[in-house]
């Protein structure tokens, strides 16, 4: 059986939930039966002369009636190509790709920053146990999905500027509410999961990262997204690995983000 699908997906709904970030459903049944959290889809354009698809999380599934949803954010001529599509357009997609989460029974924190905070909702609605949940927005007015990861876990805001929840980091966060957990899952901006992967470090705790980063062909092949690793890859013999494939999701203690 096949590990991946690829061809056009329906689009089920598309609305914007926030300043330039969209979400979208589209049917895809053997990509909504089969994902786990954490893994993303590519996406093609079809201006044809943007060649390269678009890496696009995976927000969330629906098993049951075979949909999948991506919540992104319009950054260039694609994604702003996406964004106009409607109920019953098509988009040529891939996936599922790469490798997701693994699901501990255990205390867990969720972690996202951005346009990292969408690929985490899934992953909340299907870890068992206690979760906290910190999301990291620049400001209150670009909140989004706050309400919909309230039903999975107690969510805790940090705002750049104050404007909604804690001011600061999400780190600032974790600490001024004196979070405890013995998992900690994390998608966001390099910086965010430095730190993240640091105050895991530093307090003995198993963390799960998920690194963002510009994509080729999205399936291994291209070598184009890479990132340092503490062991020496098997597919290349040196000390990288490719996000798209051995990822996006790694144990932090495996890479080197700087």
């Amino acid at each position: 059986m096949a590990d991946k699908w690829k061809g056009s997906a329906e689009i089920i709904e598309q609305k914007q939930i926030a300043e330039d970030i969209y979400s979208i459903w589209l049917q895809a049944d053997f990509i909504a039966k089969t994902a786990v959290p954490g893994q993303f889809v590519s996406v093609y354009c079809k201006e044809g002369s943007r060649l390269l698809p678009r890496p696009i999380s995976i927000c969330e599934t629906d098993r049951e009636r075979g949909r999948l949803r991506m919540v992104y954010r319009v950054v260039g001529k694609g994604t702003e190509e996406f964004s106009a599509y409607l109920s019953g357009d098509t988009l040529e997609i891939m996936g599922p790709l790469g490798n997701g989460y693994t699901l501990k029974e255990k205390k867990t924190c969720l972690i996202g920053g951005g346009i990292g905070i969408p690929p985490l909702l899934e992953l909340a609605k299907r870890l068992q146990g206690k979760k906290e949940i910190v999301l990291g927005y620049r400001s209150g007015k670009e909140m989004f999905l706050k309400e919909e990861f309230e039903r999975y876990g107690t969510v805790w805001v940090a705002t750049e500027d104050g404007s909604a929840g804690i001011k600061g980091n999400v780190l600032d966060a974790v600490q001024k509410e004196q979070l405890e957990a013995e998992v900690i899952y994390a998608c966001g901006p390099t910086p965010m999961l430095r730190a993240v992967q640091s105050y895991a470090k530093e307090q003995g705790i198993e963390a799960q990262i998920s690194l963002e980063e510009r994509m080729a062909c999205g399936i291994g092949a291209c070598l184009a997204c890479v990132c340092q690793s503490k062991e020496r890859d098997e597919h290349t013999h040196v000390h990288k690995k490719r996000i798209c494939k051995e990822g996006p999701v790694f144990y932090a203690e495996e890479v080197d983000l700087g």
